[in-house]
């Protein structure tokens, strides 16, 4: 059983609200680097992109960050964007669900390997779940669930939606 937690109007005005925080957290910087883990993560990200690029004139770079969700140890994570390009930049780190903190601490903890001047996280969803000391700077929304439901986050051309399933 599924039940429809987010429209795709509601996610509209998320992903918008969501942009003008991480503008305000960043109207004086020049360059914004918005890195989305692949999956969700990068769709998010590029809806996020999109609205940033609509109302700031700041360069905003995407950077897709590759790894394995499952075992993100084994696998490492790599960016699209080779280190230099996003040293002593802001950086914000883009999910589409927190779940247990797994992903986004990996992600966290190769972008700290380079100085930056800030490091924010963002996620759709945050399910309140977490094993590792990870928060999301903001989110769409937050969901208090238990461990045997799941979400799932489509992102579909004009369709986009977050079902809560058992």
């Amino acid at each position: 059983m599924s039940n429809k937690i987010l429209s795709h109007e509601q996610i509209q005005h998320k992903v918008k609200r969501m942009a003008y925080q991480i503008y305000e957290a960043n109207v004086n910087e020049e360059e914004i680097i918005i890195a989305g883990i692949v999956g969700g993560g990068l769709s998010f990200a590029k809806k996020i992109q999109t609205v940033l690029q609509e109302i700031t004139d700041a360069n905003i770079i995407l950077c897709t960050v590759h790894m394995n969700k499952k075992n993100p140890l084994e696998s490492g994570v790599s960016t699209s964007i080779p280190e230099s390009e996003y040293t002593d930049c802001s950086v914000v780190l883009v999910d589409d669900v927190l779940n247990s903190g797994t992903t986004l601490i990996y992600g966290v903890h190769h972008f700290l390997k380079v100085p930056l001047k800030q490091l924010k996280t963002a996620v759709l969803v945050n399910r309140n779940h977490k094993k590792y000391p990870v928060k999301a700077d903001y989110k769409g929304i937050s969901l208090s669930t238990s461990l045997q439901e799941h979400i799932n986050v489509e992102f579909k051309n004009n369709n986009d939606c977050v079902y809560l399933s058992e």
